[in-house]
């Protein structure tokens, strides 16, 4: 699954542009599937509020959750003809789709493979950060990077729309490990929960050296 964050469209304004003057809004149910792993490619959507969460289901069952997606952010990018991964609201949300034809054949064609190449960068970036994440950092780095994470994409709100177990499928964690990592660093004075998904960085220095 490729996305484009709001900032790094900037640079993209025509695809952009035809996205929020064509696009179709919709709203989308907590829960509700946007599109389904392995069908056509055939949309690309945007974020307008709410969040967004990928997943793939493995052979033998288990989910992987490869993304979380929040307001300005474009999903639905694949280099390929079919999505890797199905798309899921995390709670309820509003996106913008286009039909990726519509990009294609108009002004925007060039902006949308310039996008696209600067997409899939960004993922290859990404894919290695996460890789690095999962095989060599401690759990407790591990959600700490990815609180981190929240707090630099939402612009600090500290806002988490996804559950524990989303979060633990994402950091190849279980559930009860995932919990215990957030008790630690509340119980640290790192981060401070006001509600079950609300938090804020008390101690911004050791946050960034937990991630780092």
């Amino acid at each position: 699954m490729i996305a484009i964050t709001a900032t790094q469209g900037q640079g993209n304004g025509a695809a952009l542009a035809v996205i929020e003057r064509l696009g179709t809004r919709e709203s989308v149910t907590k829960d509700a599937e946007i599109y389904v792993q392995s069908e056509p490619v055939e949309r690309i959507y945007r974020v307008v509020s709410g969040a967004v969460r990928t997943t793939r289901l493995l052979s033998d069952g288990r989910r992987q959750v490869g993304e979380f997606y929040f307001p300005g952010d474009v999903f639905g990018l694949e280099t390929g003809p079919e999505h890797r991964y199905s798309a899921e609201a995390l709670c309820d949300s509003v996106v913008l789709s286009v039909k990726r034809a519509t990009l294609r054949s108009g002004e925007a064609s060039a902006e949308l493979d310039r996008m696209i190449w600067e997409a899939t960068a960004h993922e290859l970036d990404r894919t290695q950060d996460h890789l690095l994440m999962l095989g060599r950092k401690t759990a407790s780095e591990r959600v700490a990077s990815f609180l981190r994470g929240v707090i630099q994409r939402t612009g600090g709100q500290g806002d988490l729309p996804m559950t524990r177990q989303d979060i633990a499928d994402y950091l190849g964690l279980t559930i009860e490990t995932v919990s215990r990592m957030l008790s630690q660093l509340q119980s640290s004075a790192v981060v401070e929960f006001d509600a079950l998904r609300h938090f804020r960085v008390r101690n911004p220095q050791a946050l960034e050296r937990l991630a780092a």
